[in-house]
């Protein structure tokens, strides 16, 4: 439980619809990639590795181009029930905003030994997922100076690697890809903001107030037949 100290100590979670933190167990490795629209948009690359998710904010959709590298910023652990996450999370809250399961899949470190790779800050792994697929490294970068009050921030580089999967010239190539592996939404459209999902909502609405009205008419002839009868009388 220790590993997800941080995560829970930055979450309220009578507010926050996340996952609590609790350190599990799987027979594979799972990768996430979950499209968060907080303060800036950016993308949590997650591996699961020893019953957490090992996790960093990329700060611009990743690159099949293997000559453009992402800066990587390593951030707290994650349980593995995040893996699902797709919702809001409340303003105010740690990371509030949008999250959008944009890829998932499985992975494999090329060595074997990716608790040893980790901690020299050199990671090669195979991705599986629906969007990333092949090679790619994670290399660590030299920390940020250490400042008062400021945790050290752990920066690294994710690169795709050349093979049949990269995309060289084409750096943003995936940004096209807008919508959730899981449910098919845009961001939009997970927040509740689209004006697809409004206009649906918005139909819902006018066919219940509509039939509501039908079901009024009926009592209100009654009455007026009430109120002749009693003025012939």
């Amino acid at each position: 439980m220790a590993r997800l100290s941080d995560y829970n100590a930055k979450r309220d979670f009578g507010r926050t619809s996340e996952p609590r933190g609790r350190v599990g167990k799987s027979k594979s490795q799972r990768f996430v990639i979950q499209r968060h629209d907080a303060t800036r948009l950016h993308y949590d690359f997650r591996l699961e590795l020893d019953g957490v998710y090992k996790s960093w904010a990329v700060t611009k959709v990743p690159s099949l181009d293997p000559a453009t590298k992402r800066l990587a910023v390593e951030v707290e652990d994650h349980p593995l029930d995040y893996g699902t996450f797709e919702g809001t999370i409340p303003q105010g809250e740690y990371g509030g905003g949008t999250v959008q399961l944009w890829d998932r899949g499985t992975w494999k470190s090329q060595t074997g030994t990716p608790e040893r790779d980790l901690e020299k800050g050199q990671l090669k792994i195979e991705l599986s997922g629906k969007r990333l697929k092949g090679g790619w490294a994670l290399v660590r970068m030299r920390d940020d100076p250490k400042k008062p009050g400021r945790k050290v921030r752990h920066n690294w580089l994710l690169i795709k690697e050349r093979d049949d999967e990269a995309r060289p010239g084409e750096p943003d190539t995936l940004l096209a890809e807008d919508t959730s592996v899981k449910s098919g939404r845009t961001l939009e459209e997970i927040a509740g903001k689209s004006r697809s999902v409004w206009h649906s909502n918005k139909a819902a609405t006018t066919t219940t107030r509509g039939a509501a009205t039908r079901k009024t008419k009926p009592p209100a002839k009654k009455k007026n037949r009430a109120r002749k009868q009693k003025k012939s009388a």
